[in-house]
């Protein structure tokens, strides 16, 4: 459950300060895209009604040059052509441009619906003007530089992102092993409540349920103080199987937390395991007016410990045995693939509710609200949560479904050894 916990927590907190992170890098490098974008159409459009002759000056107010007198951020080139789209003049001094670039340009531009274009494979933004006479004016930037720009700072920001990504997962672990620690304290302290108490109860139970045993074959009590008796002796045999269970559940929890030695790690033809234990019921089934149909796979085998595996497969199967109408099946099911193996266990009987169901698996919960036991039905409500507990601790999942059409099903996946 920690893990689990541990888990969601470091998911969290990389997914939030992730978004943030790529939100603010990613806002940044679309503004630089938006100023440069601004700063080119600002160059056209200014160039576009100055003198094709014009040279930009240094130690100018001209936005043109740099004030250190270098090369223009935004190289541009002016060519005004006549009405046949004859190139008449350019102010091609400062710089050049290649003949067949140009024409392609000016092509581009001629044949346009639109004042302005682009070409993002040569990285060059135009725009033209009709002038009175009937000629034009076309402005061709270089934006080379900005691809540049940006493409370097994508890459950075790429690497920001990557490197502050695996610094955040490095400290979230690390924070998430501090932030649990009181949680992880009140859990092992839990588990060892649970299983001191239990054992620590074994020992009276023992000598009630003996002592018990002993006046029952007493033949002078009386009628109405064997009736107290038996009624001791039940409720302490309840008892019994209450710390039972208890201890396997405190045994599952241990299992899961790591600790070693719980369980044992042995191959197991669970093939064998799952259809001994549904040869077992098979009386059960019948006093309870069903039938227990398997259809187990053969030659399936898993790692784990053979006496918790098949103390999984039997909760299953004493669960659909209790709560399945009479004169209905009761599916058993094990089937696999390459990696996995599916344990199914389904009955038909009353549905569960959603809202049980999504407790189902929790300790002590019963979905009938009177709690009450019967000799048919009577329980805890440990089972299913030790059921979940060995299907945990083998690295498994469980599940449960039920629907009015295909009954309650309780599944479980393992790995296969």
């Amino acid at each position: 459950m920690l893990s689990t916990l541990r888990r969601k927590f470091v998911v969290i907190i990389m997914a939030l300060v992730g978004t943030v992170l790529v939100s603010v890098l990613g806002g940044s490098f679309f503004s630089t895209w938006q100023t440069q974008q601004s700063m080119i159409d600002e160059t056209l459009a200014r160039n576009l009604y100055s003198s094709v002759y014009e040279v930009p000056r240094m130690a100018t107010k001209d936005d043109s040059f740099e004030k250190d007198g270098k090369q223009p951020f935004i190289p541009v080139l002016k060519v005004d052509v006549d009405q046949n789209w004859v190139v008449v003049a350019t102010n091609d001094a400062p710089f050049s441009i290649d003949s067949t670039v140009l024409s392609e340009v000016l092509d581009e531009a001629r044949t346009s619906e639109s004042d302005e274009g682009s070409d993002s494979n040569l990285h060059i933004f135009w725009r033209r003007k009709l002038n009175e006479d009937g000629s034009w004016r076309i402005v061709i930037a270089d934006a080379t530089y900005m691809y540049y720009f940006l493409s370097s700072l994508a890459i950075k920001d790429v690497a920001i992102t990557a490197v502050a990504m695996v610094a955040l997962l490095i400290i979230s672990i690390g924070l998430s092993t501090w932030v649990l620690k009181p949680v992880q304290e009140a859990w092992d302290q839990q588990r060892r409540f649970v299983a001191d108490a239990s054992h620590e109860l074994k020992t009276p139970l023992a000598v009630i349920i003996a002592n018990t045993q002993i006046l029952l074959k007493d033949t002078t009590i009386g009628s109405e103080s064997r009736r107290w008796i038996e009624s001791t002796a039940e409720e302490s045999a309840h008892m019994k199987n209450l710390v039972e269970e208890l201890l396997e559940l405190a045994r599952t929890d241990e299992s899961s937390a790591g600790t070693s030695g719980i369980m044992q790690s042995v191959d197991i033809d669970f093939s064998e395991l799952v259809q001994s234990a549904a040869l077992e019921f098979d009386a059960i089934a019948f006093e309870h007016g069903c039938v227990i149909e398997d259809d187990v796979a053969e030659g399936i085998h898993v790692t784990g410990d053979p006496e918790w595996l098949s103390r999984l497969a039997k909760i299953l199967i004493d669960n659909a045995c209790k709560y399945s109408r009479p004169d209905s099946p009761i599916g058993v099911r094990l089937s696999h693939n390459a990696k996995r193996c599916t344990l199914s266990v389904n009955n038909k009987g009353q549905t569960i509710d959603p809202e049980d169901l999504a407790h189902i698996f929790d300790r002590f919960y019963r979905t009938d609200k009177a709690r009450s036991r019967d000799a048919h039905t009577g329980g805890f409500g440990l089972g299913l949560a030790i059921a979940k507990g060995i299907a945990t601790s083998h690295n498994g999942t469980i599940s449960a479904t039920s629907t009015d059409e295909d009954g309650t099903t309780f599944t479980v996946v393992l790995p296969c050894a």
